[in-house]
């Protein structure tokens, strides 16, 4: 079509079409394309599979796994301009297309009533972020932002659009339930959205504690919010102050309620007398207040990842991590830029979906713990140390998440781990079915590919 364009290496339209959050493990392309119709994204994909050349979907270039790097000298198929917002009040649903990120979403579904869970940045694509599943805040209201999914638009490996739903193509709707990425290219996808509650206002409460004080935090959220009211939701962070030169353990809490509710449900936690600040905000502001996100979301910066799922919350897990996470802080001055990142996160409604009904394999977990760690670009050092260090804390976090197995989030994976530990063994036969009867070719291969 007219508004489809291709761009080139060293110009920079092809510079937009392939910019990435982190520059670590890059694919690298000989072209780029902005598609402007369903249609021409289909006849990407036919030639593709006819010429057998590899191309790589991008939303809005967030996608940080090791296994992208596999990915080389191929076509961006760049679906960053797609940006398709609507909001239909009658039927409370959120329609959006693949380059809407979750930052472009708050102040007009708010402004129209509702809310909607998110994840906890607001720089990825809410479709990208959907297909692995969703996590955050929210999760234990509302379940994962893939179970307020109603439907979606795609072109499939054939270079066909389907519509897919519950009632359309029901056995790809279980599979895109989880393992989204593996199917087709996503153009669009339409949301349950639920009405405000509390007036759309939230309280948030940030503890900060010295380094000395953290396992006297890490107990208190042990024994008290192992099973934490599903309004609530905590991100703890271990970083580096650069005004004290040492490490310090922030808390941010958010409660979807009342304050005097959320001060009643935050009680042990205030009774530390740790520094403390707390606002009421809206919840179309939660994830801009918390202060770090224009930080994490710089783009082109060299990042690596590293996580893992908790069943349960370990004090002597996360101290041992923290222990091990300030020596490298010490250790390795180029790396201060590192957070370890515990989400602490109910979730009621995620598991009171029956696992069968997607492919989506964790539905027991209540946590997440994240490594991102960040360095100058051209220090060698202290990316092999990061990367050292990280497989590291995942095998020990790994003894005390209550799973028998490594478990990991499939957003969150780092690239390295086998696919029974990001999908499940017991969904792997039937996402491999699905992969041979709608994928057959192999075309999407990339990002957590099935086999």
């Amino acid at each position: 079509s007219l508004n489809t364009t291709v761009s080139f290496p060293n110009s920079p339209a092809f510079n937009a079409s392939t910019e990435r959050w982190t520059i670590a493990d890059p694919p690298t392309y000989i072209a780029a394309i902005r598609p402007g119709t369903e249609e021409d994204i289909g006849k990407v994909i036919n030639l593709a599979r006819t010429k057998r050349f590899p191309f790589l979907t991008r939303g809005a270039g967030h996608g940080y796994s090791a296994s992208l790097g596999a990915f080389q000298h191929g076509l961006s198929l760049d679906l960053s301009q797609w940006k398709t917002l609507k909001i239909d009040k009658k039927a409370q649903t959120l329609t959006v297309g693949p380059g809407v990120t979750f930052a472009e979403i708050f102040d007009p579904l708010f402004k129209a009533g509702f809310y909607i869970q998110t994840g906890s940045c607001s720089c990825p694509s809410m479709i990208g972020v959907t297909i692995g599943g969703g996590i955050g805040r929210l999760m234990g209201k509302y379940g994962l932002l893939m179970d307020a999914l109603q439907s979606v638009r795609m072109v499939g490996a054939g270079g066909k659009v389907m519509r897919v739903s519950a009632t359309s193509h029901p056995d790809l709707w279980w599979g895109i339930l989880g393992a989204g990425a593996n199917f087709g290219v996503i153009t669009s996808a339409t949301y349950k959205v639920h009405p405000l509650v509390n007036n759309g206002n939230v309280f948030i409460a940030d503890f900060y504690l010295p380094v000395e004080r953290s396992r006297e935090y890490f107990d208190i959220v042990e024994a008290n919010y192992s099973n934490m009211s599903a309004n609530l939701a905590q991100i703890m962070v271990a970083s580096w102050n650069r005004t004290t030169s040492s490490v310090q353990l922030g808390g941010n809490w958010v409660y979807y309620g009342p304050e005097k509710e959320a001060r009643k449900e935050l009680a042990p936690v205030f009774n530390l007398n740790a520094t403390s600040s707390t606002r009421i905000v809206r919840w179309s502001e939660i994830i801009s207040s918390a202060g770090f996100d224009e930080f994490i979301c710089q783009p082109n910066q060299p990042r690596s990842l590293f996580s893992l799922n908790q069943k349960i919350y370990s004090a002597d897990g996360y101290q041992a991590g923290f222990e091990k996470i300030e020596k490298y802080f010490y250790d390795h001055p180029g790396g201060r830029d590192t957070t370890l990142v515990f989400e602490n996160f109910p979730n009621q409604a995620v598991a009171a979906i029956p696992d069968a009904s997607t492919a989506f394999p964790w539905r027991d977990f209540k946590g997440f713990i994240q490594i991102n760690f960040a360095w100058t670009a051209g220090d060698d050092a202290t990316a092999q140390a990061s990367n050292k260090l990280g497989k590291e804390l995942r095998n020990q976090f790994a003894t005390t998440s209550g799973y028998s197995e490594k478990a990991i989030f499939v957003n969150y994976a780092h690239g390295d781990e086998s696919i029974e530990n990001i999908y499940g063994r017991r969904k792997l036969p039937r996402l491999a079915q699905l992969k041979k009867k709608y994928d057959p070719s192999n075309l999407f291969a990339y990002n957590h590919p099935l086999p």
